[in-house]
């Protein structure tokens, strides 16, 4: 988070717009998988840096430093994030950004140096604006930003999930079958079982002014905010989200505020040994995933996002990694927002399967957020409350989604008076 583009009098729009699109179903499809380079990239990883830059200005955002990882590239923004697969990119931008502007470039950029020609899936997500006012372009309203993307794809699909008169997310999508672009054939995936595809949002707001004195700064032209910022990571526990040893860590403390955090992530091999149904998603051997995290401490603006497509668990057996409760617990820890939302947004192919994936994580979040017996027991980084370290919530909102081989839980939650 920065105000690079936003007025530094006026509000900074924290709430992110979110734009992930597959070319392909997975990493193995891509054109030149059998023909690496050198450091054994593939598709839309060899790409170089300086033609991604060139579509960031588009958006009005800025790269200030990038994590190569096994299967992806990390790219820390002024304005949040941008990760780069073999298949698939996700755009993750704030303030009055310009998202949706840089969709025709990424288009044109995977036609012509990665040889992909079309669309495989486009999900284009929100949480509604705390200033939309101050939006530009598409972005000033949702039928804009729809109508944007439904001149691009022919049979996208919207919705909105939640309050419309309160906290709400709003989603675009397209499927397989007719989200490619105009008169192009759809595209096939060379994968027996597709990877499973699994994302968690947690959506902050009215941050503790314990939670958001840490992310002001007054660092010196000399001083290193990437340095500044692991020593703040540290101190407030987001080092510890999941294994050090399994994390690699990059991030930034922006003057005179602001937070912002991507991490890659070693995952699957205890994973791929659970039985009874206790996983979110079955995997099979180490597999490499994301958090990230952006910060705008501002009192009267404040709010903190937190995302991962690290798959959960939902018991809470001895892993290397946290289960979903956990997971929920040790982020909303470090900001003791007024209130949040969550999103859980999960590829099936088994409806039943899907439809008890998305109850356990409903009965997650409920069991992370308003059990006092779990909340008073549990201790992860600073204790910011002078009291209890995790404060009860009451959930507000609860609606679960099925879409085409998708399923979404939603839920929103305030802190109970």
């Amino acid at each position: 988070m920065t105000q690079v583009t936003d007025d530094p009098q006026g509000p900074f729009e924290g709430p992110e717009k979110l734009l992930e699109i597959w070319f392909k179903p997975s990493a193995n499809d891509v054109p030149d998988a059998a023909t690496p380079d050198r450091s054994g990239r593939t598709g839309l990883r060899k790409v170089d840096r300086k033609v991604w830059e060139e579509m960031l200005d588009i958006v009005k955002c800025q790269v200030l430093s990038v994590i190569q990882g096994d299967e992806m590239d990390a790219y820390l923004l002024s304005e949040s994030s941008f990760f780069v697969s073999p298949h698939r990119l996700i755009l993750k931008t704030c303030g009055t950004t310009l998202n949706l502007l840089g969709l025709p470039r990424i288009l044109e950029i995977a036609s012509t140096l990665a040889d992909m020609h079309s669309v495989y899936r486009c999900f284009y997500s929100r949480k509604s604006f705390m200033f939309p006012e101050r939006q530009l372009g598409p972005h000033r309203d949702w039928k804009q930003e729809v109508e944007y993307l439904d001149n691009i794809f022919t049979t996208g699909a919207a919705y909105t999930v939640g309050k419309v008169n309160g906290d709400h997310w709003l989603l675009y999508l397209t499927n397989p079958e007719d989200g490619n672009t105009p008169q192009i054939p759809p595209v096939e995936s060379k994968s027996s079982q597709l990877p499973p595809d699994y994302t968690i949002e947690i959506l902050m707001s009215n941050l503790a002014a314990s939670a958001r004195t840490p992310f002001f700064s007054s660092l010196s032209p000399s001083d290193d905010p990437h340095a500044h910022a692991t020593v703040l990571s540290q101190s407030l526990g987001i080092s510890d989200i999941f294994p050090s040893h399994l994390t690699n860590l990059d991030a930034y403390t922006f003057t005179p505020c602001g937070y912002s955090a991507n991490a890659l992530v070693k995952w699957g091999d205890e994973s791929a040994s659970i039985d009874g149904g206790d996983s979110l998603v079955k995997s099979r051997g180490s597999r490499e995933g994301y958090y990230t995290i952006h910060v705008t401490p501002e009192e009267g603006w404040s709010y903190a996002s937190f995302e991962c497509n690290v798959p959960s668990h939902t018991s809470e057996k001895s892993r290397s990694t946290p289960d979903l409760k956990t997971l929920i617990q040790r982020v909303v820890n470090i900001f003791h927002p007024g209130r949040l939302s969550l999103t859980l947004f999960i590829s099936s192919q088994d409806n039943d399967a899907a439809e008890e994936s998305v109850e356990a994580a409903q009965r997650a979040f409920k069991a992370a957020l308003t059990d006092p017996t779990t909340t008073r027991n549990f201790s992860h980084g600073p204790d910011l409350s002078n009291g209890c370290r995790l404060p009860i919530y009451k959930r507000t909102d609860k609606i679960n989604y099925e879409f085409g081989g998708y399923d979404l839980a939603f839920a929103s939650f305030e802190l109970s008076a």
